[in-house]
């Protein structure tokens, strides 16, 4: 049984955070490394929008945590394909001898209209969102599997992929709702060789969040999150595996995912159209 009065510790473990360089990310890497783990840093820097931005925010982390007594490398590695993933997760065991923690939170946004958005767009938020997780994802597991000791996976929704649409966030939302399907999945095959994967659905005041808070007063800041996600990559949260973690003003709770309706019997042997038509408000009402 965990112990309450002990704080939890990543002593010995390696985790990589991809879009660590700022907001939610640079809050995780900061927080798994004051627990204890090496971390290794990745950020390219690019805009919110996927152009180019500020270089250097990985190695600036990388510093924080040093300056701290703590242990990091970065990576300016583009996630969203293969060849990136596995060249992360071999920075990962050439520097460190191995991996232990994977948290996914690489991200880019733009809003465009669902008519106006073009492929090139619609590919390239889905590539860095949901292709960065599977194939950062997958070249984990594999590793993870190999080594026989487990591992964890943390991945990153969103509200908007979930609960809410939001006008103008097809791509991002198609993306984030595609990362909780793909979380139940990874956690279900993970079971047998202990690897875990949950996700997190963080409510935070981030560059991609700023649009949403403007105007208001609520929303915490990104390092209020963090303490969920280093408790995941704990070797406390062993049990905890295919849940998708809601934090959003002051509040910690698991979305229902899937959220299975109890339905409506038709008067006859079938359904027919026009019975749908006349039942319609009893079945959207029955939940």
């Amino acid at each position: 049984m965990p112990n309450p009065g002990r704080p939890i510790s990543l002593e010995g473990r390696v985790a990589i955070v991809t879009g660590g360089g700022r907001g939610l990310g640079r809050a995780h890497a900061l927080a798994l490394a004051a627990a204890g783990a090496r971390v290794v840093v990745v950020d390219t820097g690019e805009a919110l929008d996927g152009g180019s931005g500020e270089q250097g925010v990985a190695a600036a982390v990388v510093e924080e945590i040093r300056g701290a007594g703590g242990e990091a490398i970065a990576s300016t590695e583009a996630v969203g394909s293969t060849k990136a993933a596995e060249t992360l997760v071999a920075t990962a065991l050439d520097a460190y001898g191995r991996l232990d923690v994977l948290v996914n939170n690489a991200g880019i946004s733009r809003n465009v209209p669902l008519a106006e958005l073009d492929d090139a767009l619609w590919e390239r938020i889905l590539a860095v969102h949901l292709g960065g997780t599977f194939t950062c994802t997958r070249a984990a597991f594999r590793a993870m599997s190999a080594a026989g000791r487990g591992g964890r996976i943390v991945n990153t929704t969103s509200g908007a992929g979930l609960f809410r649409a939001y006008l103008g966030s097809a791509a991002y939302a198609s993306a984030k709702g595609a990362i909780a399907a793909l979380t139940r999945v990874t956690a279900a095959e993970g079971e047998p060789h202990g690897i875990t994967c949950n996700a997190i659905a963080p409510l935070a005041r981030t560059r991609m969040s700023a649009a949403f808070f403007a105007g208001r007063s609520d929303g915490g800041e990104p390092a209020l999150v963090s303490p969920l996600v280093v408790y995941l990559a704990s070797a406390e949260s062993a049990p905890v595996s295919g849940h998708v973690f809601r934090t959003a003003e002051g509040r910690l709770g698991v979305v229902a995912i899937p959220a299975i309706p109890s339905g409506c019997a038709p008067r006859g042997d079938v359904w027919t159209a026009d019975e749908i038509a006349l039942r319609i408000d009893e079945i959207l009402a029955a939940q």
